[in-house]
């Protein structure tokens, strides 16, 4: 009588999986890759209490030969197949591209999938890059030396071993299904929802290097669709850091699985300072009401005194964040509960500012302090007097610089 991963291999060959647990954790490579890239996560994830599956995505590693279609669809059926197979709940773990197949299957199996893991990830309705530069993504199938040229210019320092061990596995895929891949995560899936429907918790790892899964995309386009989501940055790590700092995204991943076993990552306010970044995304004063705890506490270099209460700094946030033209997080640190933010913005037609915000979360992971420092003082004194104009009669006009 055969098992169910006897089942599952004899639907995809590809199919490997090692450890036991009663939880699963299947990972998705993405474009130009196949499931070796996580060879070196898997193996040091081999303590974990969990079953670590991998698979080829079709016209990738052991199936390059496979036929089309080569769509996001199609690896989303695959991977589903997979999921729906296992006898236990499933965590997934994706990278790029993976990342779109990821969300399709979580939506599909709600009940199922506990969380996912997005490694550099793209957003779901595509990056639309304009064509001048998609081509040449198109015409690196078949050119070793192209492919090597573009791993080395997106992923942030990899080293020899890296660059040869990717560019051996981008060499395989046949051209013509490279111009498939470019299409799958440029154009995305049409009209994906501006809120994801994946309800299950998220981590997003990011590399500090990386020149494609930026800050800001990530920011904007993909971290602010998710109900529960956190964010880490790997200092140093370009856009393959499962490649790179293996270790460190293990440990990342090791911790989200205990987090999901535990609880907490769904905890109410869990996102924290992600919390933070997608209400700046969105705007929404509501949203900043999510991220805070009933008495937070608002300091500002735009402001006199601190601000007290929920309500009072979510009129505050919400006001300064339709002030910006532009904002980009570019660096994150997290030390115990504190989480400091680099970021920079435009106002007022074009005026820079830049910043550092430090905020300090409870036990439940709510803000309960945010200190929001910004450079330089004539954006600054400029700044604090058009949140007097906005909110002063609300907050206390006193608080604010008055150029008058």
């Amino acid at each position: 009588m055969t098992t169910v991963m006897e089942q599952l291999q004899e639907q995809d060959p590809s199919l490997t999986t090692t450890g036991s647990g009663d939880v699963a954790v299947l990972f998705i490579h993405g474009f130009l890759d196949d499931q070796s890239v996580w060879d070196d996560v898997v193996s040091e994830l081999a303590t974990a209490d969990a079953q670590l599956l991998r698979l080829d995505l079709a016209g990738m590693g052991d199936r390059s030969g496979d036929e089309g279609p080569y769509s996001l669809q199609r690896y989303a059926d695959d991977v589903a197949r997979v999921v729906a197979g296992l006898d236990k709940p499933v965590v997934l773990v994706a990278q790029s591209m993976g990342t779109l197949v990821a969300e399709l299957v979580g939506v599909r199996h709600p009940d199922k999938v506990l969380g996912a893991v997005f490694v550099t990830p793209v957003p779901l309705a595509g990056t639309h890059l304009p064509e001048e530069a998609v081509s040449s993504f198109r015409q690196l199938g078949g050119d070793v030396e192209a492919q090597r040229g573009v791993r080395m210019y997106l992923g942030g320092g990899l080293n020899e071993f890296g660059l040869d061990k990717l560019t051996y596995i981008g060499s395989r895929i046949r051209p013509e299904v490279v111009t498939h891949l470019v299409d799958c995560w440029n154009e995305g899936i049409p009209d994906a929802p501006q809120k994801s429907e994946f309800s299950s918790p998220v981590l997003i790892i990011r590399g500090e290097a990386d020149g494609f899964a930026t800050a800001e995309l990530v920011s904007s386009a993909v971290a602010p669709r998710f109900q529960h989501v956190k964010e880490e940055v790997l200092s140093g790590a370009g856009h393959w850091p499962h490649v790179q700092q293996p270790q460190n995204v293990a440990g990342l991943i090791g911790r989200f699985l205990l987090e999901i076993s535990e609880g907490s990552a769904t905890a109410p306010g869990g996102a924290g300072a992600q919390g933070w970044i997608n209400a700046f995304a969105s705007k929404s004063a509501d949203d900043f009401g999510e991220a805070f705890h009933r008495d937070v506490v608002l300091e500002a270099s735009v402001i006199r005194s601190p601000i007290t209460g929920r309500e009072n700094v979510k009129t505050v946030m919400s006001a300064a964040s339709s002030i910006y033209e532009s904002l980009e997080f570019t660096q994150q640190t997290v030390n115990g509960p504190r989480t400091y933010l680099e970021w920079q913005a435009t106002a007022f037609g074009g005026l820079r500012l830049y910043g550092v915000t430090i905020l300090t979360k409870d036990e439940n992971g709510q803000i309960v302090s945010a200190a929001i420092h910004h450079r330089p003082l004539d954006a600054v004194l400029r700044f604090s007097a058009e949140l007097s104009k906005r909110i002063g009669k609300a907050v206390g006009e006193s608080r604010f610089y008055s150029a008058d």
